[in-house]
């Protein structure tokens, strides 16, 4: 392969030289903006800052606007619940038995009992106020506050033993579902 001569590369470095002046090149659109203070590392990339991102976001249960916290606790319960049970009764221990299902079932009863525990903990550390960020401009302000704190917990345990014993109802059913809707 043959290197570019000395001539070459000097044209070359006069063509992006005289490029920095052109605001129609390319090369020369800012990419990532600051967004606030640049040391809290709040920058404004086109992925976080686009409308698609910034609405997706800001529809989840923890950012939704007119929501309780014990409504948002609810619907990520439900959410976690009804996904947890998978994994515990499928690749669990007694995955190959009769009592997978309700092996899966009650792990996944621990486990958001155990999440709840730590909610509650949380709660009763003095949590911060939540941040404003570029995607998140308005966080809900009674999360800043250990009885808001404590209402998500609640709505996150009922919620998640509800969804987890909504999934225990669907996979032990199967069957029965398939049979109804296959005819």
């Amino acid at each position: 392969m043959k290197l570019p001569s000395l001539k070459v590369k000097k044209i070359m470095v006069q063509a992006i030289s005289e490029s920095k002046n052109r605001p129609s090149d390319i090369r020369n659109r800012e990419v990532v903006h600051i967004a606030g203070d640049p040391q809290n590392g709040n920058l404004a990339t086109p992925i976080n800052a686009s409308g698609f991102t910034k609405a997706f976001i800001n529809n989840l249960p923890a950012y939704r606007k007119g929501l309780s916290p014990f409504r948002r606790g609810l619907e990520v319960g439900m959410a976690h619940g009804y996904w947890l049970i998978g994994p515990f009764a499928k690749l669990g221990p007694l995955r190959d038995t009769d009592v997978a299902n309700l092996a899966g079932l009650m792990s996944t009863v621990g486990l958001i009992v155990i999440l709840t525990i730590s909610l509650s903990l949380y709660a009763s550390s003095n949590p911060p106020e939540p941040t404003q960020t570029i995607t998140t401009p308005a966080p809900d302000a009674a999360l800043k506050t250990q009885e808001g704190w404590n209402e998500y917990g609640s709505g996150f345990l009922i919620g998640g033993i509800g969804g987890a014993a909504f999934a225990y109802l669907l996979i032990s059913n199967v069957e029965i579902l398939q049979n109804l809707f296959n005819g």
